[in-house]
């Protein structure tokens, strides 16, 4: 499937724009479960200015998504109509540390801030050594791992509006909950930053090793993967939930229940995008029928189906 071409327009309406549009730019290999359609126009900002320039000349009426590392993310095998931003390493990715403090670019892998929280001896920081996504997910998600989430260090985040302005939230003003936060959805998060605690160094290794050990035995990070797929509802693991209900290793088409972690799904080689979202549906209907209990996607889902 491919949309209509809109990117010689834009780019014909913002002459100083330096960041990249790409037409019908396949977003599959952008994640981690390797499936999903393109982007209409996939923008790549040259940095934080240059991605204010594009939104603030942006046409209203175009819709505008924005993803990572892909990490936790289903593109639907028709792809995105509208406008895909891709945060790069590039211009998004510094992060630097000072006293007990670390601020991070967006684009920043998870466990790349807590390896420079650890080498400048910030404890506090160890549960993103476990986190497979980058900092504009973590703040979009309060993500967190190992008796830790983001809301417990964060100071503030900046971002870009839809209409272009810069915006800087606290903490307080992020309105943390769990998995969530209530900022309007469609800023744009291109930084943080972060307060942690000078701590022992062997300390702070020794928990990021308890993070990295707990991962690798108990979660399946060598497949094609999206990571967590539904919240733990309250009091409950999901799951123990999705287990319960007899879902440990059932299949759709290339999809699986991981038979390691049954709240993981996975692309065991040939897996559409439906064939990943059916699955995760069929499982949500078993836990409901088995428990009464609703489970919600914490794996974010855009784009359409394919005709």
């Amino acid at each position: 499937m491919s949309f209509p071409d809109i990117s010689a327009d834009l780019k014909a309406a913002m002459p100083d724009l330096r960041g990249r549009l790409l037409a019908n730019e396949s977003l599959g290999p952008l994640t981690w479960f390797r499936v999903g359609g393109p982007a209409q126009v996939l923008f790549t900002p040259a940095d934080e200015d240059d991605l204010a320039y594009f939104l603030n000349h942006l046409p209203a009426e175009i819709p505008v998504y924005v993803i990572g590392v892909g990490s936790n993310l289903i593109v639907r095998d028709g792809g995105v109509e509208g406008v895909v931003i891709r945060l790069s390493p590039r211009g998004f990715g510094s992060v630097m540390a000072e006293g007990d403090t670390v601020r991070a670019g967006t684009a920043a892998l998870d466990k790349r801030v807590a390896e420079a929280a650890a080498a400048a001896n910030i404890g506090g920081l160890e549960f993103y050594f476990g986190i497979p996504g980058s900092i504009g997910g973590a703040l979009r998600m309060n993500a967190g791992a190992n008796g830790g989430e983001t809301k417990d260090v964060l100071v503030e985040a900046r971002g870009v509006a839809r209409s272009g302005d810069k915006v800087t939230f606290s903490n307080a003003e992020m309105k943390f909950v769990y998995r969530s936060h209530g900022v309007d959805p469609s800023i744009i998060f291109t930084s943080a930053l972060y307060r942690g605690i000078i701590t022992d160094p062997e300390a702070i290794r020794a928990r990021m090793n308890d993070v990295q050990q707990h991962r690798e035995t108990a979660q399946p990070i060598r497949e094609k993967t999206g990571g967590s797929t539904f919240k733990n509802p309250p009091g409950h693991s999901s799951w123990k939930l999705i287990d319960a209900a007899g879902m440990r290793g059932f299949r759709v088409g290339g999809a699986q229940v991981s038979e390691m972690h049954c709240n993981f799904l996975i692309n065991t080689g040939d897996a559409t995008a439906s064939d990943i979202e059916t699955l995760g549906e069929t499982v949500r209907e078993r836990v409901k029928a088995q428990s009464g209990i609703e489970l919600h996607w914490e794996i974010k889902r855009i784009g359409v189906p394919a005709k």
